[in-house]
């Protein structure tokens, strides 16, 4: 992989996970809730599981499958597996809450499905280019 492409994955991996710590924060503050009851653990475990996401978008992007959706379901199956198996290894070093699960899937596909748009957006704009290149 090129230099320029590992600085754009570690670029767009550190202002997601910025604005989502920041999101974060700030939803804490407005529920009165001052110090994040999880501590640095739900801080690194937010990192994996955005790495994980990353990971998954890079995927599905560089998958030769069409169509689209197809490169999205083959890249979200496993991801999203493997995001529940961690948050099974997370239940051996503290309880899970209850809707552990269910957060991880909701968050978890929000966010797959959020880049799969911007990628879907990004995928029409190159094809339209292309076509009005061809003409």
């Amino acid at each position: 992989m090129k230099k320029e492409k590992w600085i754009s994955l570690v670029t767009g991996y550190s202002v997601i996970y910025t604005a989502v710590t920041l999101l974060n924060s700030v939803l804490y503050l407005g529920n009165g809730i001052y110090e994040d009851p999880s501590g640095n653990w739900h801080e690194l475990d937010r990192a994996i599981i955005l790495l994980i996401g990353v990971a998954a978008y890079e995927l599905c992007t560089n998958l030769p499958v069409k169509p689209l959706i197809l490169k999205y379901i083959i890249a979200y199956v496993p991801s999203q597996l493997l995001a529940f198996a961690f948050v099974w290894f997370t239940g051996l070093r503290e309880p899970l809450a209850k809707s552990a699960y269910q957060d991880i899937w909701v968050n978890f596909t929000c966010l797959f499905v959020l880049l799969c748009i911007v990628d879907g957006v990004i995928s029409f704009r190159k094809k339209k280019k292309q076509v009005l290149r061809d003409l």
